[in-house]
This record gives C-alpha cells, structure tokens and sequence, in this order.
C-alpha cells in the first residue's frame, strides 16, 4: 500500500485540487494516467479547553498520528514535528487504500522533550487494543515540568479515487498546579520550611485514553521558592511550588492528594483530597458541564492557602485559580 504525508498549505488550494483530481478522474479515461490519490486529509483541533477556541497551532508541537483498518488492525504510522504544525490551514494528508480506519493521534510523543512514551511500537497488524502509552518517571517519583501531552481519535471512511476530509479532536492529558502559603498576618513564609507533595496513580493510560493501574507516583515540585506580593507596608511574603502532573480523574481508584508538611517536625498541616478542592472551582456558570469534563478542559491551576499564627492552615477559605471560596460548613471527605 502506498502510503504518504504531505503538508497542504492552505484548504481552498486542497479543495480546488481535490475537485480537478475527482472531476478528471470521473470524466477522463486514459490508460496511461495515474490513478487519482485515495486517502484522507486530517485536520487537528485542540479547542477542549476553557476557552472552547483552536489552540493546536499555538500549543501543539509534535503530533504522532496511529491508523488502524476496520478490524482494527495496525496499517500506518505517520509524524509531524517541524514548524508546519503552527499554520492554521495544516493538513495532515495520508494515501490510504479504500476502508473504514480509526485515527489515534497523540501531541507530544515525536518531540526531543517528550514526557510521555508508547508501550510498544504498533507493527502491521498489531491490534489497536494493545496501544498505551506511559508517563516517564524515576521509580514512580515525578520533579520535572512535563512536556504538554494531547490524545485524540477519531474514525473515518474513505472511498475510491477521493480525500476524505476528517477532523481530529485533541485533549489535554497534562496540568500545572500551583499552590500558594500565605501567613495571614503578613509574616513571611519561606518555602524551605515546608516539603510540599502530590501523589496519584496516573502515568499509564490505556488505548481510549483512561488511567490504569501502575503504581502510585509521587510528584515534587519543578519549580518553588518565596515571593513579595503587595506593595509597602501591605508587603507579604509567600512560598510556593509548582507541580506538573499527569491526567487528573475523578474516580474512586485515583484519587490524586495534596500534602504538606513542615520541614521542622515533619508534620502535615495540609493533607486533602486534591480533585474535590480543584473542583470547587466548578461554579453555576458551568453547572452543565460534567465534573470530569471540568477537569479535562481545565489544566492551569493555582490555589492559595493561608495558615495562621502557629503555621496550622486556617480551614475558612481557599483560593483556587483567584477565586475566594469559604468553607465554613462545607463538608469534605479527608
């Protein structure tokens, strides 16, 4: 089977070759033309986020596209790494022989900074079933600031002597959280005084996408330190850390949680469910919006705790992504 990728550099350019090639090849009968191209052209879409807009050209770096025939059956393997992928009208154009196939594409698999690596390479034949792909960790300890990871699938059927035009949606698999220590009486705080942590069971996923067993990983912080916010005598000093982290899911086999610890004694004086806090978030604006889809479209994510006198938290209130939520009286499970 001839197989190739070809970057079209604008739609109106591919549809008006398209059409010639369809109408000469339903018109015109020559043995010694070539046969018309048969295949698809893949267009990829990054819009699962808050903003509900494109952002594959601007965030998408590196795309790893898998295509599986209609018994789901290992065909081809296409990828695309270069400056071609920040053009709007980028096409990812494949000769495929006539069929129904499958499309499982991954952003950020191609790159040199890759975080995130297949199992095992498909072969032709291998089934689709088989497909996982891993977060790269040391020993199911995480301190590094993931390279963004994007999944997405999508079916299609192509017919003789045509492009089949298909569209491709990603979403984002990666997140960056950022949590926040403030003294509530302005006393400044240094981020060597506290060891900060997550944990979760979320570096493995399964070809549709879902988290499988494999272990729980500890994640430190890629980034921490203090910061002065406000100005003169309303001056503070804060410390805080930043996290990268695999995929964030709402079920009672991953259940992802935040800690903290005071270096001095070891103790925790932040121990939460993580998910349930993020998820305070989710406010009536977006009531109709699934509490996973929340999570999935959301990946930039910050949260302010204040601490009192003796360095204990002050469970009233939280910020999370700048918005001030009070606690007093609500009820979550620790």
């Amino acid at each position: 089977m001839k197989r190739s990728i070809i970057p079209v550099a604008g739609a109106a350019l591919l549809a008006a070759l398209v059409t010639f090639a369809s109408s000469s090849c339903d018109t015109v009968y020559d043995d010694d033309l070539q046969p018309c191209p048969t295949g698809v052209s893949l267009h990829f879409v990054y819009d699962y986020n808050m903003e509900y807009a494109n952002a594959f050209p601007a965030k998408v770096d590196c795309i790893t596209l898998y295509v599986f025939d209609s018994e789901g059956k290992h065909v081809t393997t296409c990828t695309e790494t270069s400056d071609v992928l920040s053009r709007e009208d980028y096409r990812m154009q494949i000769d495929l022989d006539e069929g129904d196939y499958r499309f499982i594409a991954y952003g950020g698999l191609a790159c040199q900074a890759h975080s995130f690596a297949v199992g095992q390479e498909p072969k032709p034949g291998t089934h689709w079933s088989e497909l996982s792909v891993e977060m790269v960790h040391d020993n199911l300890t995480s301190a590094q600031k993931l390279h963004d990871f994007y999944y997405g699938t999508a079916e299609g059927k192509v017919e003789e002597n045509a492009y089949k035009e298909v569209t491709l949606r990603l979403m984002k698999n990666t997140n960056n959280l950022r949590v926040v220590l403030q003294q509530v009486n302005g006393k400044p705080l240094s981020d060597e005084d506290f060891t900060f942590a997550v944990t979760d069971d979320n570096t493995l996923f399964d070809n549709s996408n879902n988290l499988t067993a494999n272990g729980t990983v500890t994640y430190s912080p890629w980034s921490q330190g203090c910061q002065s916010v406000g100005e003169n005598e309303g001056e503070v000093t804060v410390a805080y850390a930043e996290f990268s982290t695999s995929r964030l899911v709402k079920e009672e086999s991953h259940r992802p949680r935040l800690s903290i610890r005071r270096a001095s004694d070891g103790e925790n004086i932040i121990d939460i469910p993580l998910i349930d806090y993020l998820l305070l978030l989710k406010s009536d604006a977006y009531s109709e919006m699934g509490e996973q889809e929340f999570l999935d479209r959301e990946s930039e994510w910050s949260l302010i705790f204040f601490l009192d006198d003796r360095g204990e938290w002050l469970k009233t209130q939280i910020v999370v992504n700048g918005w001030v939520v009070r606690l007093n009286g609500m009820v979550i499970e620790f």
